[in-house]
């Protein structure tokens, strides 16, 4: 949620927040504000597709603070969108801001566009240094809230609804948590973290000691994410707000101070809200009585036990029990094992898809995906067909399941319904539905995994399993990207996932071993090409489409491989794509560079990079990579001759010790 205009408000009063220092106590935190603030906060690059190295490495250190401080972190991330679709309208308004922002950071403007797999990777982040967290059914605010009173422990984020819950221990804002700013007591030599707590009671005391219970009214008054009722513009439009001395810095805040003071002479919720009806028609009055009431309900704390799940792994919703959703989708949905987007594909039979910065001119980069997508629905939606899950069923009029997607359309939102597609080769969609789902055996889910991305399990043995799926994808993504995925395209990728597995070997090996200080100097080469690019630079827009619809590819197909209960080994992605470098990479290549030169120094780096390349070899025809040759004059064609042959040369050159034969050697020119 959010009550527009309120955290502006609050901090520019000091008076509301007290000093605190932060240590041996458990912080609830929400974790999707976390993820944006420690990539929005750091200068991490927006236009490339994301450095999910980099956001990596500041999110490992923000914890290892906690941990030194004696902090224990929990951290509770929203869910998919709310079954009762009250938000939909505030989604549809921040996916079109995300649109108008993306199209400005792709022309060199500002803007707030996260990368398309921050979220999964935050996950797997916090997964790999143990720190507990839940995914809820949809939106977190009132299980923080409840756990948060029942530890009698603080709330970080920087949700101004936080400023209306009423908390035991308080909420830190982030933009106060100063982890970067580690201080030391003087007496007892301990580590804490400075930090600012909001109080209510100091923000009731301000309007003379107003009812806390007032608040809940002020927020949907006000406006939140949830509401904005068209009645409360007839009330503001005919009441006089007691403004006092505050001085105003823009409509909104002068609307804040005034309709606080206004509340604080009410003794409770009820009488306020009878003052309220009388600036109303008559026939408004119920109406905007029962919202007003029904609105005011999701400050209240959530019945969600999440301490039981922390403890005992359980995770129980009356919405979810409502909706009949099969216990173990539930249960992986709370564990982060699946995505929201499975959720809203499942209970509200629509998926909003999230904008990159690409070419706007150039259809979506998500179209490349939607044959991953339709297999997912297919497989989700098979419940309208007896599995009796109410979430479903009541949409089932049509023989052939329809799903709403969102996606860009040039710079605006728009909708398509896609018509669920049925499985791949032999499989029979009748027999899969989501009940069931996960009790079919590995096999054959990992060969629908396969078909679905069109590629054999032999295509793919020569690559270690963490990246075999990463791999089908990137076939896949040749197959199917338009524009069409150029030879430097696909090396720069692959060059980029080596980078990301030189960065563990680094950081893991000891210093003597094996071919230690040459994968050093790799390494740091591969820096060097990343650090060198120019924030004035321009985007390659189609270079950027190309690379966003790999992303697109890969993030349906983690789902799809989650939804089918892993049959291959999840990708490490902090190591997968690094946008800086790949970008780096591909105009290196582009300019006759051959950075592949750089692995014959590293003989298992230079093996990875040959046995990547073979499996792109064995399932896109060889033919697929070579230029057509246009009609010319002579002269045109024989000096264009000499320059592909310099450089196809010194390609090829890289490659014979990756065992490429003459078939292949044509599938490796490309100017």
């Amino acid at each position: 949620m959010g009550i527009h205009g309120m955290m502006t408000y609050v901090v520019e009063h000091k008076q509301f927040f007290t000093d605190l220092q932060l240590r041996e106590t458990k912080v609830i935190i929400d974790g999707n504000n976390l993820y944006h603030r420690l990539y929005f906060d750091t200068n991490l690059d927006l236009r490339h597709g994301g450095d999910y190295d980099s956001f990596t490495d500041i999110t490992n250190k923000f914890f290892e603070t906690l941990t030194v401080c004696d902090i224990r972190p929990y951290v509770v991330l929203d869910g998919g969108s709310d079954a009762s679709d009250k938000k939909f309208t505030t989604l549809k308004e921040r996916a079109q801001e995300k649109i108008l922002s993306a199209y400005s950071l792709s022309r060199g403007g500002g803007g707030s566009v996260l990368p398309l797999l921050i979220r999964e990777v935050f996950k797997q982040i916090l997964t790999k240094l143990q720190v507990p967290f839940v995914q809820c059914f949809s939106e977190a605010d009132r299980e923080i809230v409840s756990l948060a009173n029942h530890w009698n422990c603080p709330v970080l984020t920087f949700d101004s609804d936080f400023c209306i819950f009423d908390l035991k221990a308080g909420y830190c804002p982030l933009t106060y948590f100063q982890w970067k700013n580690i201080c030391t007591r003087k007496e007892s030599q301990d580590c804490y973290i400075p930090a600012k707590c909001f109080s209510l009671e100091r923000f009731c005391n301000y309007f003379g000691n107003m009812n806390k219970t007032l608040l809940p009214l002020f927020a949907v008054m006000i406006g939140n994410d949830h509401i904005n009722l068209p009645a409360m513009e007839m009330f503001f439009s005919k009441v006089r707000l007691p403004v006092g001395g505050y001085g105003q810095k823009g409509r909104k805040h002068s609307r804040i101070q005034g309709l606080l003071n206004w509340l604080s002479r009410f003794a409770d919720p009820a009488e306020a809200i009878e003052d309220v009806l009388k600036y109303l028609k008559k026939h408004k009055e119920e109406e905007t009585r029962q919202l007003l009431c029904a609105s005011m309900a999701e400050y209240e704390p959530s019945s969600v036990n999440l301490e039981d799940f922390f403890q005992n792994g359980l995770y129980e919703t009356e919405t979810a029990k409502k909706l009949e959703l099969p216990q173990w989708i539930c249960s992986a949905l709370a564990k982060g094992l699946l995505a929201p987007f499975i959720s809203d594909a499942l209970v509200l039979r629509r998926t909003i898809l999230h904008v990159q910065v690409e070419n706007m001119q150039r259809p979506s980069s998500h179209v490349t995906a939607l044959p991953i997508r339709q297999v997912i629905y297919r497989l989700l939606l098979n419940a309208s067909e007896g599995s009796g899950h109410t979430s479903v069923r009541k949409h089932s009029t049509s023989p052939t399941p329809l799903l709403c997607e969102f996606d860009r359309f040039q710079k605006a939102l728009g909708k398509s319904f896609v018509q669920v597609a049925a499985l791949p080769g032999n499989f029979c969609s009748d027999q899969y539905s989501p009940t069931t789902l996960n009790e079919v055996p590995l096999a054959e889910r990992l060969l629908l995994l396969l078909e679905t991305l069109q590629v054999t399990a032999s295509d793919l043995e020569t690559v270690p399993g963490l990246l075999q799926l990463p791999m089908a994808v990137t076939c896949f993504w040749i197959r199917y990207s338009a524009p069409k995925v150029k030879l430097q395209h696909m090396k720069a990728l692959l060059l980029g996932i080596v980078f990301g597995e030189l960065h563990k070997i680094i950081e893991s090996q000891e210093p003597e071993a094996l071919h230690a200080e040459v994968n050093k100097i790799v390494y740091d080469q591969f820096l060097k090409w990343k650090d060198r690019k120019s924030q004035k630079e321009v985007l390659e827009l189609d270079t950027a489409h190309i690379f966003c619809q790999w992303q697109c590819c890969l993030q349906m197909a983690l789902y799809l491989n989650q939804l089918l209960s892993t049959p291959l080994p999840e990708p490490d992605l902090t190591g997968l794509y690094n946008g800086t470098l790949v970008h780096r990479l591909y105009h290196e290549l582009k300019s006759a560079s051959t950075p592949e030169n750089l692995l014959s120094a590293s003989p298992k780096m230079n093996q990875l990079y040959c046995n990547m390349v073979r499996v792109v070899r064995c399932v896109i025809p060889a033919e697929f990579f070579q230029k057509k040759k246009p009609k010319s004059h002579k002269k045109k064609k024989q000096a264009a001759k000499q320059v592909l042959d310099k450089r196809e040369g010194a390609t090829v050159e890289v490659l014979t010790s990756c065992s490429i034969n003459n078939r292949f050697a044509t599938f490796m020119k490309e100017d």
